[in-house]
């Protein structure tokens, strides 16, 4: 049994995190932010931790933060890219398309949004 949780905790260890595009929504007034990493997880946790200590590097998204509280905010994973075995599989232009399909799928611009501009995805 130890041997076996050894090996699974290495094989954890070893696997790279997931990359994907997520979600911030403002519950109080259904305002997004949608974003994208080569590590989903910890760009949610990056986020979550810059608003708390009031850091955050989208001044709007900041502002209702500060205004509405961490209470009226969810985090979400929208999609991940699935690692492939085949030869010249581009994941990071994967990533690029998957988030790219998202904000324009849902209303992240102008009014309705958070997201400012059109950057390259996996900051």
């Amino acid at each position: 049994m130890k041997t076996l949780n050894r090996e699974l905790t290495t094989r954890y260890k070893q696997s790279p995190p997931p990359m994907g595009v997520y979600l911030i929504r403002n519950l109080a007034n259904d305002r997004i932010f949608v974003g994208a990493s080569t590590n989903v997880h910890g760009a949610m946790n990056r986020d979550r931790f810059e608003l708390a200590q009031k850091t955050h590097r989208n001044a709007r998204l900041m502002q209702d933060w500060l205004s509405c509280g961490a209470e009226c905010f969810s985090f979400e994973v929208l999609d991940t890219v699935r690692p492939r075995d085949e030869p010249g599989f581009d994941d990071k232009a994967e990533l690029a398309s998957l988030w790219d399909m998202w904000r324009q799928e849902l209303p992240c611009f102008g009014d309705k949004g958070y997201n400012t501009t059109r950057v390259k995805a996996g900051r």
